[in-house]
């Protein structure tokens, strides 16, 4: 079924024509980012159960103007009388650029936005409407899940837990008038263990572009996640070394996230914060190796028509046969640059700046089969499951931690496990030493990604398996 666009959108959407009217008087640019989200959480164990509004909910406006050389922007989340809205508006931008010249803060100039006309707009369908479903059957649904993983002697708590989102953003200015509703997804169910020595979490993560049909897909995972916990109990400890080692696409979206994706980000190469900049044309991974970010790029959480700056989203050839082709960008730093925007500019909310972020990133395919990859390793490990990860874009360091890694000895897996795993190493050897790459392929958007420590948005990665040499600990 198909979603439906915001009524409330719809309803405001000639006021806030009428104020762009108003404002174009006084600004040399004018453009209004809507935006209407909502949705629900709901998480379900053994000891508690939970329903809650979606975390990243919103209704809200925000105003970009350009004067004299600048951006500035107003957000709000009421619009009763047009005139007195654009009144007050005018009134603040205007006192807050003379503030500025007055006490004399250096400003970087930026050129004039020139949009093309454009009217566009975008639904997406999903199977199961959560919104028209009652609390009681998902949350029964739920407990159903966590049950089934608890009744297991080594589990001291099953959590199963669903979100749901519901995204209306409208873009209007002279130009372009844009309009997207799309639903998305998100599921997680985890066990929490004990053998009497130590405690372990396994979990399984689930996303898409879908809306209550993804509780189906979290039934069938239980009995792998209770596997995964045990093994993780009778884990041992990887002795630290350089090893061959095969990415699962979690892992391998992972690396993909950190090694090149924040370290894209071309608002960092305005501002000197990141070593790709100075890589543009070169050869930074194996010819074999190509990676992708996009809204277009993949069908996931963070799959649009339109960026928060109005930018149509597009599938960006980031690496292409092992040589950094560009980065990413909002529209601001493209224009800075001198490059076309890629329709990156994403908000944490209609509240906050507009930053250049990742929507799907992803390895490409190869034409190597897993069994293969396997069995060309001599002794390494098969990693296995995304915890956490970070990077250094100035200086290409990346860390990534790993569920665990199943030992591969002479072309076959041996059964011992190895966890928890971190991976280290520096961005160019590791994308260097790729070998291998499998034609299975998938994506993750589970969870968010922030800007350093803060400016949280929706992205997803993903890919195939990778054999490349690593450092393990």
């Amino acid at each position: 079924m198909q979603v439906k666009m915001s009524e409330y959108l719809i309803e405001i959407k000639p006021k806030i024509k009428e104020l762009i009217t108003l404002l174009d008087n006084e600004f040399e640019y004018v453009s209004v980012l809507c935006t209407d989200v909502s949705g629900t959480s709901y998480r379900v164990g053994q000891r508690q159960t939970n329903v809650g509004d979606y975390g990243f909910g919103e209704r809200g406006f925000v105003v970009r103007v350009y004067e004299n050389g600048s951006y500035c922007e107003y957000s709000f989340n009421e619009c009763e009388d047009v005139k007195a809205c654009a009144k007050t508006i005018a009134s603040v931008l205007k006192d807050e650029l003379r503030a500025l010249e007055k006490l004399g803060v250096s400003k970087m100039e930026s050129p004039l936005i020139h949009e093309e006309e454009i009217t566009e707009s975008m639904v997406n369908e999903i199977e199961v409407n959560p919104e028209e479903m009652s609390a009681e059957d998902i949350l029964a649904h739920l407990k159903k899940i966590s049950d089934a993983g608890a009744k297991h002697e080594e589990v001291i708590e099953f959590q199963a837990a669903m979100q749901f989102a519901h995204v209306n953003k409208m873009f209007l200015s002279d130009k372009k008038d844009l309009m997207q509703s799309y639903a998305y997804a998100e599921g997680m169910a985890a066990a929490i263990g004990t053998n009497g020595e130590k405690t372990e979490v396994a979990y399984e993560s689930f996303s898409g572009l879908k809306g209550a049909e993804i509780l189906d897909e979290m039934d069938n995972k239980v009995e792998k996640i209770i596997q995964d916990l045990n093994d993780k109990l009778n884990a041992e400890a990887v002795v630290p070394g350089m090893y061959d080692v095969i990415t699962t696409p979690e892992v391998t979206g992972l690396i993909a996230h950190e090694a090149f994706g924040h370290g894209v980000e071309m608002d960092m190469f305005v501002k000197e914060r990141a070593l790709a900049k100075d890589y543009i044309g070169k050869q930074v991974a194996s010819d074999i190796t190509s990676m992708r970010d996009g809204a277009l790029s993949a069908s996931q959480v963070s799959s649009y028509l339109f960026d928060d700056e109005g930018t149509l989203g597009s599938d960006t050839t980031i690496i292409d046969h092992g040589t950094l082709v560009t980065g990413i960008s909002d529209i601001l730093s493209a224009m800075r640059l001198n490059t076309k925007p890629t329709g990156n500019g994403k908000r944490e909310s209609f509240e906050r700046k507009a930053y250049t972020r990742m929507t799907n990133t992803l390895f490409t395919t190869g034409t190597d089969s897993l069994e293969d990859m396997i069995a060309s390793i001599e002794h390494g490990y098969l990693l296995e499951g995304m915890d956490s990860g970070m990077e250094d874009p100035k200086h290409w360091g990346i860390q990534c931690v790993v569920a665990m890694g199943r030992e591969i000895k002479d072309g076959k897996l041996t059964g011992k496990v190895v966890a928890p795993v971190t991976l280290t190493g520096y961005v160019p050897d590791l994308l260097k030493s790729i070998s291998m790459i499998s034609n299975d392929f998938a994506m993750f958007g589970s969870g968010a990604c922030g800007k350093g420590h803060k400016e949280w948005v929706k992205v997803s990665d993903g890919g195939p398996y990778l054999k490349c040499k690593v450092r393990l600990g």
